[in-house]
């Protein structure tokens, strides 16, 4: 079963232009109808946190289960690197571009890491930084640089490995960047930041490290849900008077129990150039020409726990926004695969670390796309 993003309306590219028009920055609009007027606004993204899983463990999370979550959802696919961007330049993935893990960017000869902005696989050392200027991959400016035009003080309190990334170059730029070192240096990276006049946005890795390495229910996760749930805690009890605090996610993640092995699979490879994506949510790069054969041998092969779909019919179905900008067509895969049941499709060869991992995300379950919505007042 798959749900659709709910673009415009109640998806993570629609949150930080609502807050925006909180603060009565011209041209944004509340398109969540959050109804939020704060000076001091702090968003915490959990990696990994899907609604139904919080939903499911409040006993985990009492503090985030009491406020009530209201769901969003993710855009398509449902990874970290897409939906950092929806939620750094406000739009949907067809119109910022990072439209996947790994996608076919032309002048490139091998596939992008969209994540860790660095060419996939084997091959010469190339700095993307350079031969991919990220501002210019996604030049549309991004919410942060919107509100700072507008007089806010944007902060924004994250792992150093991020700070000026190729990923937070391209959808994250234009605040002051904090380096956030240990879970006590991010909570109080937050509170010293709360001021006048404030968007913070921190970010939060460890479920979701958690879930891809022990599965999301496994007890590992439970007790770091529980941890997460202290930090959202602590954050809120720190925060100057008047302050809002809002707790949300960029996808859930759901646990394989079948791994389909592209690298050994000749059906699958045949007329393939290159495999984007990631298991739960495929980019199939085809020769010229093989598109249509290539659809129809992988909906014989992989059955109804598939959508499999050519690319003109995937921008039709709006998965990828209601536009399309014309040069991002061709990033998206000419086949696209999305993940309907519990099965993946790994590259053990060439991706030998994600083949194993036990907690996948990317395609448009439920339990992959909706993310909850958690608001504090102080």
């Amino acid at each position: 079963m798959f749900d659709a993003p709910r673009y415009g309306t109640g998806s993570l590219a629609d949150l930080f232009p609502s807050l925006l028009a909180g603060f009565g920055v011209p041209g944004e609009v509340d398109r969540l109808g959050l109804g939020i007027s704060a000076d001091r606004v702090c968003v915490l993204l959990i990696d990994g946190l899907g609604a139904a899983a919080l939903a499911a463990n409040p006993g985990a999370a009492p503090f985030l289960s009491g406020l009530g979550a209201a769901t969003l959802t993710a855009g398509f696919p449902s990874t970290t690197a897409t939906s950092l961007s929806s939620l750094g330049v406000g739009v949907p993935p067809g119109e910022h571009g990072i439209v996947g893990y790994l996608l076919r960017v032309p002048g490139q000869e091998r596939l992008v890491n969209a994540l860790r902005w660095r060419p996939h696989g084997e091959g010469p050392r190339i700095d993307l930084l350079s031969a991919l200027v990220p501002e210019q991959f996604q030049p549309t400016a991004t919410v942060f640089e919107r509100a700072a035009a507008h007089g806010i003080t944007v902060t924004q309190v994250a792992p150093s490995y991020q700070n000026g990334s190729g990923l937070t170059r391209a959808a994250l730029r234009g605040c002051e960047f904090r380096d956030s070192f240990s879970v006590g240096d991010l909570v109080d990276g937050i509170a010293i930041r709360a001021g006048r006049r404030s968007l913070v946005y921190a970010y939060h890795a460890d479920l979701d490290t958690t879930g891809h390495a022990r599965g999301p229910s496994s007890d590992a996760w439970l007790l770091e849900l529980a941890h997460v749930d202290r930090i959202a805690t602590e954050i809120a009890e720190r925060l100057p008077p008047d302050a809002v605090l809002l707790v949300t996610a960029d996808h859930g993640m759901v646990e394989l129990d079948e791994r389909i092995d592209f690298d050994h699979h000749p059906g699958l490879r045949d007329a393939v150039r290159q495999l984007g994506g990631e298991p739960r949510a495929r980019h199939v790069y085809t020769e010229p020409g093989a598109a249509t054969d290539v659809t129809a041998a992988w909906r014989e092969i992989l059955g109804d726990d598939f959508a499999v779909l050519p690319r003109a019919e995937v921008i039709t179905r709006g998965w990828f926004g209601p536009t399309v900008a014309p040069h991002i067509t061709d990033r998206i895969g000419d086949v696209v695969v999305a993940a309907r049941g519990a099965r993946g499709i790994i590259r053990s060869g060439a991706e030998p670390v994600q083949s194993m991992m036990i907690g996948h995300h990317g395609s448009l379950t439920p339990a992959e796309l909706d993310i909850p919505l958690c608001t504090f007042r102080s």
